[in-house]
């Protein structure tokens, strides 16, 4: 008998480990499937991009082409780098084409074990992630690489001749696409960090010197040592600050006003209000026993007209009877 109860509780346990192994396998077997929809879906970008490498590469070194000495052109110190270094940006640039599909993919994993209000809030931020990744990418080729690129060829010591590497121009410039793609994400990491109430907007607006300060650092670190690369970046990024600072305030108003409405919806009853419920409770009950008993009133008068047209039926047979 013991041993029937510990085999059915053994058992018992072990289903229960299933049934908790099942919901971890679905999701690997989900993310999986999401993982390979993203790795085809970059595969067919690559393929498209592929016959196109050499024109995508000219067109990332043109803002340093055309600082170049006359005469001067790109070089490969490596036998395989006039082949890799265009492959290689062909692939980089299809994964940056796929971003909005990768997003979309990761979306689609995390949507279903968020709430509603959550994800009302993910959604938006995404996009505006994709868009300010790109406008920051933008702003380096058109903005910066220009003025960079001008000045790193004004420095060239007499005798040398400024021809840089297609390999390390390359690594160089997706370095800086990457970093400036980041910095344009300020709005994004202000919303978060006031969304998860680690700071407020009105900490943020008390060390706005502070932030300033950090946005020309930021810019002299990742920019050329010239006041003109520094103000370029910096004041995107100050611009940037103040936007996420703007976001961020609507975020908090729009919060408390959820949580307002949750309270509301579940704060006890005061005594006058429940008076009032008790009050309407009556009337609605008084009001349904009137109308039942209207109604068998008007059974009872119907049930009485019939009986006394029965009763004159059957007085009238009988008359005919005796004549």
């Amino acid at each position: 008998m013991s041993d029937n109860t510990s085999a059915g509780g053994r058992g018992g346990a072990d289903d229960e480990s299933v049934d908790q192994e099942q919901p971890f396998i679905s999701h690997l077997l989900e993310l999986r499937d999401r993982l390979l929809r993203v790795v085809l879906v970059v595969v067919i970008i690559f393929a498209g991009m592929f016959a196109f490498r050499n024109h995508l590469y000219h067109f990332l070194a043109t803002p340093l082409l055309a600082k170049l000495p006359k005469g001067a052109t790109l070089i490969a110190t490596q036998p395989t780098g006039p082949f890799f270094a265009p492959v290689k940006l062909a692939l980089a640039t299809s994964i940056f084409a796929a971003m909005p599909f990768i997003l979309y993919q990761a979306w689609g994993f995390i949507a279903p074990g968020l709430y509603r209000h959550e994800k009302t809030m993910v959604m938006p931020l995404l996009i505006s992630s994709i868009i300010l990744f790109y406008l920051g990418v933008a702003f380096a080729y058109y903005a910066i690489f220009p003025v960079a690129f001008g000045f790193f060829a004004s420095v060239t010591p007499e005798g040398v001749t400024f021809s840089p590497d297609i390999n390390h121009y390359l690594d160089l410039v997706l370095k800086m696409f990457f970093a400036f793609g980041l910095a344009f994400e300020v709005p994004i990491a202000i919303i978060l960090l006031v969304w998860m109430d680690i700071v407020t907007p009105d900490s943020l607006s008390s060390k706005r010197p502070y932030i300033i300060v950090v946005a020309f650092i930021l810019g002299m670190v990742l920019t050329p040592p010239d006041v003109v690369s520094q103000i370029l970046l910096a004041m995107p990024l100050w611009a940037l600050f103040e936007l996420g600072l703007l976001a961020s305030r609507l975020v908090v108003r729009r919060k408390r006003e959820r949580e307002a409405a949750e309270e509301e919806e579940h704060r006890d009853l005061t005594e006058e209000e429940m008076d009032a419920e008790l009050d309407r409770a009556e009337r609605e009950e008084a009001d349904l026993a009137d109308s039942d008993a209207e109604g068998e009133t008007g059974d009872d008068t119907s049930g009485d007209s019939g009986s006394g047209g029965d009763a004159d039926s059957t007085d009238g047979g009988r008359d005919d009877e005796r004549r």
